[in-house]
């Protein structure tokens, strides 16, 4: 069955989940939905975090860890964001929508999150846990019972995390992260990012966001580690 959007008593929050900021620079008297999506982003993890927690009592923090990110990652939040139509409702700028805006896993991520944060301001926390609990909960099976996925599981492990701890293990130093170049357009900003030890740089990432980009750089050092034999593929 094709998932719902949410129902809600104030048209008015649910019109602003749907403004990107580039209708706002348009049209000055809206409000955009960015505070929204901070708000959306809080508490989709929280209810998220606990579903997997009340579901999986045999998981260790380690592995609900790994199943929540890969629950609310961009590319995650974006297929949900499709599946619901988001993209033809979003609220955007005539420049936005030129350059492809409605199809943006970024911004489709990010107004789903923002719908997320209006519902919870509109109905209140009960109300999105119910709505949120049938979505994520034939997500969160379908990660855990493929097979397919449970032979990919190493990439749901947060390679932050795995390269921090090779880190630590081989030069006792934590890893420093450090954005090198932004470019795009505000509302398609695309980060790169690098990793270093010691003042070497080992993996490269790009991202919409500075955190994915992050996330990308620390997987870059993974692959690059393993293909000079200096981490196993079980590490």
């Amino acid at each position: 069955m094709k998932p719902k959007l949410p129902l809600f008593n104030n048209p008015e929050l649910f019109q602003q989940a749907l403004t990107h900021r580039s209708y706002v620079n348009e049209n000055p008297n809206e409000k955009d939905n960015e505070r929204l999506e901070f708000l959306g982003d809080a508490v989709l993890g929280f209810w998220v975090g606990k579903l997997l927690y009340d579901r999986y009592p045999e998981m260790s923090e380690a592995q609900l860890t790994r199943l929540r990110s890969a629950l609310v990652n961009e590319k995650q939040l974006a297929e949900l964001a499709e599946n619901l139509s988001i993209g033809q409702l979003i609220r955007l700028g005539r420049g936005a929508q030129r350059d492809g805006g409605r199809e943006n896993p970024a911004l489709l991520s990010d107004t789903f999150e923002a719908i997320i944060g209006a519902y919870f301001l509109d109905a209140g926390i009960d109300a999105v846990r119910d709505y949120i609990y049938p979505l994520f909960s034939s997500l969160a099976e379908k990660i855990v019972r493929s097979p397919s996925d449970r032979a990919q599981t190493p990439n749901l492990v947060d390679c932050k995390n795995r390269f921090q701890q090779w880190a630590l293990a081989n030069h006792q130093q934590n890893p420093q992260y450090r954005i090198v170049k932004e470019s795009g357009l505000d509302h398609a900003k695309e980060f790169t990012a690098e990793v270093l030890v010691n003042g070497e740089v080992y993996g490269t990432g790009t991202g919409h966001r500075k955190q994915i980009a992050e996330k990308c750089a620390a997987e870059d050092a993974l692959l690059t580690l393993k293909k000079k034999g200096q981490m196993t593929k079980n590490e």
